[in-house]
């Protein structure tokens, strides 16, 4: 079978999703669209055909909206796959109308539903149109949490019939194994993702700014370029000395072993990967009471659930960490790794996903 994937960046396939591309290429003929990257090389070490077609993953231009679905049609038709497979949002629009039109069989990832569903608005119900037209006949749509799926199908986007609930992407246990908890005085948050307000970044920074006013010994590493302007606030924030910016790393373990707990108060996720990531290494969690981010966690027991939005609930739970013993930190983190290894295991999602793609 020649399966086509479409997606708007080479990372985050790469990242959260190269294992299902290993097992589609044993019986298969891989190829990939998005925008050229450095992680595109690796995809074609493992025999994947690339086709560089750029994708504006945040404007809305309407003329280069229009001119990545006809390279769509042009693309399908010229390769003629027998699945297309996309993923984020464009991709899912634009190619999964391409598809429609040219009477080829496609699958669609909702990965998270951004921001334009967290708002009501003429932008939301411009989307809500747009994505039910452009997945009207997706043989699967596949949801990372109960939460975004009810949405589609309250919206008649999609039908019950056609949904798929995975549990995110899952997250591979060998290459996130468990580490020796730090024996470190004090206490170090991580925190990983883009640095933006709608993940959450304003209520960590003023939790741990309280935090830091109590005298309280704590610190926050931070991974992930800047999407919005933070660059004055970090350094200022550096300086005072509670929080150390490392920007985009390729590998984030070492900075997950460091730490005693990883925290990630974001407004809206599908399935938060960071949150496993640590999880799976034996680190506590500390996150949104939201879905996309609860699922990783079980309140009390591997981590703490805060309110979204609500920088005095995230300031709560953080300190309330802060005063847990060496022993009481490290059963967390070992009860969030049980977690990850009986309900998110990548090769059981890989698995599931593949089942469903080749039925």
């Amino acid at each position: 079978m020649k399966i086509l994937i479409l997606t708007n960046n080479d990372v985050g396939l790469y990242q959260f999703r190269r294992e299902l591309v290993f097992e589609l290429l044993k019986d298969n003929r891989v190829l990939i669209s998005c925008p050229n990257g450095e992680l595109i090389k690796p995809f074609e070490r493992m025999g994947c055909i690339f086709i560089d077609t750029p994708v504006d993953r945040r404007g809305v231009n309407p003329k280069t909206d229009i001119k990545l679905f006809y390279q769509y049609v042009k693309l399908l038709w010229i390769e003629k796959p027998d699945l297309v497979i996309t993923y984020t949002i464009k991709p899912n629009i634009y190619g999964g109308l391409a598809s429609r039109m040219l009477g080829i069989s496609h699958v669609t990832n909702i990965t998270g539903l951004g921001t334009a569903f967290q708002n009501k608005g003429i932008l939301r119900n411009i989307v809500t149109i747009m994505y039910k037209v452009g997945i009207k006949n997706a043989k699967t749509v596949f949801f990372e949490n109960e939460e975004n799926c009810q949405v589609f199908i309250e919206k008649g986007i999609v039908s019950k019939e056609k949904v798929c609930l995975l549990m995110g992407a899952g997250v591979n246990l060998e290459h996130y194994s468990v580490t020796s908890y730090p024996l470190t005085e004090g206490t170090r948050f991580l925190f990983m993702g883009r640095v933006m307000k709608e993940k959450g970044i304003n209520e960590l920074f003023e939790a741990m700014h309280r935090l830091y006013m109590d005298g309280i010994a704590c610190t926050l590493d931070i991974l992930g370029g800047c999407e919005e302007d933070y660059k004055e606030i970090i350094k200022k924030y550096e300086t005072e000395g509670w929080i150390n910016y490392y920007g985009y790393q390729k590998d984030v373990r070492p900075f997950i072993n460091n730490c005693h707990c990883f925290v990630l108060p974001s407004w809206h996720e599908g399935m938060a990967n960071t949150n496993l990531e640590s999880a799976a290494s034996g680190r506590p969690v500390i996150t949104s009471n939201i879905h996309g981010c609860l699922e990783a966690v079980e309140d009390g027991i591997s981590g703490y659930l805060a309110e979204e939005k609500n920088p005095g609930d995230l300031y709560r739970v953080m300190k309330k960490f802060t005063e847990l013993s060496y022993t009481e930190r490290k059963a967390m983190g070992l009860a969030g790794r049980k977690r990850m290894e009986e309900l998110f295991d990548k090769k059981k999602v890989v698995a599931d996903t593949i089942k469903q793609l080749l039925c």
